[in-house]
This record gives C-alpha cells, sequence and structure tokens, in this order.
C-alpha cells in the first residue's frame, strides 16, 4: 500500500469534501413534481403528462420525476389553477378559458369562432404567435411550456336538437368557470351555468342543466352522452390546452433541467397530438352507437353574427385586438 504524504492527504480530503458536497447539491435539488389534471386516468392530456414524466427521468437520470395527480384529487380546474400560482401546484393541464382568467393572453384563444379550423390553430400554436404567448406567462405566476389539442367544442342538451340560434333559447347550459364563456352563451339566447367540471354529470342527471358544450372525447369519457341525447355541432370554440409550470417550481431548476422540461413538454405534445384526432373518431362512434342525435347541418353564420358584442368588446383593449387581428390573417 502507497504511503501518502502530508500534502497528499490534504489534497486527498479536499477532494473527498468537494465529491461530498456535489453528492449533497445534487440530492438537495432531486424532487418529485407534483401535477394536475382534473381528466380521467386514461384521457390523452394525462397520459401525455406520464409520458413527459418518463422523458424527465430517464434525461435526469430519475433525478427528477413527475407525479401526476388526475381526475381533480387535487380540486377542480379553477382551485388547481391558483395553487399552481402560488406554488402548491407544480404542473397544471388547463383549457385556456380559465386559465385566461388569470392571463390575458389566453381568453384571446377562447374567443369564439376565432379559428376557422383545427388547421388553422395548429399553425398559429406552433408559429410565432403561439411561442410569444407561451412566453407571457411569468408576470402572472406561472411559465408556459405547451399547447395541448382539445379539438372543437359543441353545444349538447337533453331537451331538443338545436339546428338554429333560436333553439338555444332558455336552455340552461353549463359552461367552464369563465366570464368569456357566460357572455358567449348568453348572446345565444340560453342560460349560462358556470358548474365545476366534476359537477355536470350530476347536474346533467338530476337536470339541474339542460346540457354542456366540451369536445367529442370529455362528452364520452364523462359518460354525460348518457343523459345529452342531442349534440349540435357548433364547433364554437377550438381553443387549446396549455401545460403550465408553476414560477416556483421552475426557479428551483437549474439551466439545463429548464430546457429538459420544456424539451420533454413540447415531445409530449407531439405525443398527444399524434393520438387524439383517433380518439376524437372512437368517442363519436360510441356516441352514435348509444343513440345520440348529431345534428351536422348546424348554419354557423347565426351564430358567429350573435357574437358582434363579444368581439367590440375585445376590441377595446389595443393588445387584444392587435392578437386577434393577427390570428386572423394566419394562412
Amino acid at each position: 500500500m502507497p504511503v501518502l504524504n502530508r500534502a497528499e492527504l490534504s489534497r486527498t480530503g479536499v477532494i473527498f469534501v468537494a465529491l461530498l458536497f456535489m453528492m449533497c447539491a445534487t440530492a438537495a435539488v432531486a424532487r418529485e413534481f407534483r401535477a394536475a389534471d382534473t381528466q380521467s386516468e386514461d384521457y390523452l392530456t394525462v397520459q401525455a403528462l406520464r409520458y413527459m414524466g418518463a422523458l424527465i427521468a430517464e434525461r435526469t437520470g430519475g433525478r427528477h420525476e413527475i407525479k401526476v395527480f388526475h381526475s381533480r384529487q387535487l380540486g377542480e380546474e379553477k382551485e388547481t389553477i391558483e395553487q399552481t400560482r402560488a406554488g402548491a401546484i407544480d404542473l397544471n393541464r388547463t383549457n385556456v378559458a380559465l386559465i385566461g382568467n388569470f392571463v390575458p393572453a389566453m381568453s384571446v384563444l377562447a374567443m369564439p369562432f376565432l379559428f376557422r379550423s383545427i388547421e388553422h390553430m395548429q399553425k398559429v400554436l406552433d408559429g410565432p404567435i403561439g411561442s410569444e404567448i407561451l412566453g407571457s406567462f411569468e408576470p402572472y405566476g406561472f411559465v408556459g411550456l405547451a399547447f395541448y389539442d382539445s379539438g372543437a367544442r359543441s353545444i349538447y342538451n337533453a331537451v331538443r336538437p338545436v339546428k338554429s340560434v333560436a333553439d338555444l333559447k332558455g336552455l340552461r347550459i353549463r359552461l367552464q368557470q369563465s366570464e368569456l364563456m357566460s357572455e358567449m352563451i348568453r348572446s345565444l339566447g340560453a342560460e349560462p351555468v358556470e358548474l365545476p367540471y366534476g359537477q355536470v354529470l350530476t347536474g346533467l342527471a338530476n337536470h339541474l342543466i339542460d346540457g354542456a358544450e366540451n369536445n367529442w372525447p370529455s362528452f364520452v369519457t364523462t359518460d354525460h352522452y348518457k343523459y345529452a341525447g342531442y349534440l349540435a355541432l357548433t364547433e364554437h370554440t377550438m381553443s387549446p390546452e396549455v401545460l403550465v409550470i408553476s414560477l416556483k417550481a421552475w426557479r428551483s431548476l437549474s439551466a439545463d433541467d429548464q430546457t429538459t422540461f420544456r424539451e420533454a413538454a413540447q415531445r409530449s405534445s407531439r405525443f398527444m397530438r399524434e393520438k387524439w384526432r383517433d380518439l376524437e373518431e372512437q368517442s363519436q362512434r360510441k356516441a352514435e352507437v348509444a343513440g345520440v342525435t348529431i345534428i351536422r347541418n348546424v348554419d354557423r353564420k347565426p351564430f358567429e353574427d350573435a357574437m358582434a358584442a363579444i368581439y367590440a368588446k375585445a376590441g377595446r383593449n389595443p393588445a387584444a385586438a392587435a392578437l386577434i387581428e393577427r390570428i386572423r390573417k394566419v394562412e
């Protein structure tokens, strides 16, 4: 065995202490991030969050992990957004209409009849406008990571087929807890009922509400189709979902880890988009087999015309007006 002199022993001690400090520092920043999603365990956004978590665990050698709390385990969507803003929840998948109550640019994406098609929406979100919007979250306590597809939202009810604006008159329609969505349904002559997502099925079953509005997968996976036998393809909004991380959690990450999280989020977005269309088709077939009456020949023009006051109000905000104009110009 070699005999170390005093200088060598000193150097060895310094190296050992440095290595020990590095190990402790690494252990100190390793953590499990809590992610909230109100959808059920098998829903695509939940799968996308788990896919993102697997990528992050792999790229950080297991140092960082994501635990996904689905099915409203951490509360309804409005509650989880507030908790994410406060830093009590790390990551959150939410609809733009709800987080638009906190982040102004997101309310623009929720505007009714803004996007001409799903392809138009994707082109906007995948381009400079989408990047700018994701970059606008920090002043409000979040960091925008990625958009998830959410298809087109249509109106369904248990009372009668809706083929025109007049058919909506007097119907009690559940909406997200969003002032914009309430204004939209009121403009169509129906009565808006702001109700947490988890209470919609009970509301339909007990006739507390006449109907609601959502995309195909949500209509079916929640069993709403069993109580609301008429779905009109109004496709009034094509607003996406958005994945955010709390500013507190974001600042706890190193620059390299921030890059890892952002890249993993973008990959999870592509993963989700590839599977979304198949899920829409499966959901539509299931509703048809169950006997849901689907009204496909909805004349959208009167619905769009009814939104004039909403767009006039939005136009009073120069930033919102400019963003709407830029989105409409995207070909």
